[in-house]
């Protein structure tokens, strides 16, 4: 079981694995990744849909970074890639062969949704509040926090992982308004 806290004399975060206390190295931030848009970016109104493309294809090019393999795809429970083949009731490994044959991103969401299903505006509209909102006072918070440690900065200096993501590839500057 994996625990993170902060030493309350020296602010120095800690995490716990396996009963041993480890101190926890802010990584370098940002990560910068060519190719790879906001996940606010929208196609064709919907967030997130796009930049799950992008990491398929920098996977393919040998582009996307080796840690970044575990949160590809649907088996993640919680991250946004299920998230997203869940919505649109899609296979990822189906998508992930369809986006590899080439084509325009609003014709591979069109794809999804006939091999999936499509959405009404109103559960897009649903859909791209609680994305573009996850992390603010939910149950994603804690991991938002852990994220923020991750690179060095402090809970509460963005409020949404689309923040966090967007502050940890260099497209927002914590403090900035979006």
């Amino acid at each position: 079981m994996r625990t993170m806290r902060r030493n309350r004399h020296t602010g120095v975060l800690l995490r716990r694995e396996a009963n041993v206390l480890l101190r926890v190295m802010p990584q370098l931030y940002p990560t910068l990744i060519p190719g790879l848009r906001s996940p606010s970016a929208q196609i064709n109104g919907l967030v997130y849909f796009g930049r799950m493309l992008d990491k398929i294809r920098l996977a393919a090019a040998g582009k996307l970074p080796a840690g970044w393999q575990a949160a590809r795809g649907a088996t993640n429970k919680g991250s946004f890639d299920e998230r997203c083949c869940t919505f649109l009731h899609l296979d990822y490994a189906a998508l992930e062969a369809e986006t590899l044959k080439g084509g325009a991103d609003a014709d591979l969401l069109k794809w999804a949704y006939a091999h999936g299903r499509q959405p009404s505006e109103g559960e897009i509209e649903v859909w791209n509040a609680f994305m573009m909102k996850r992390g603010w006072r939910d149950a994603g918070t804690q991991r938002l926090n852990e994220r923020l440690a991750e690179i060095g900065l402090p809970p509460g200096a963005v409020q949404t992982m689309f923040e966090f993501i967007d502050v940890d590839e260099g497209r927002l500057k914590v403090g900035a308004t979006t």
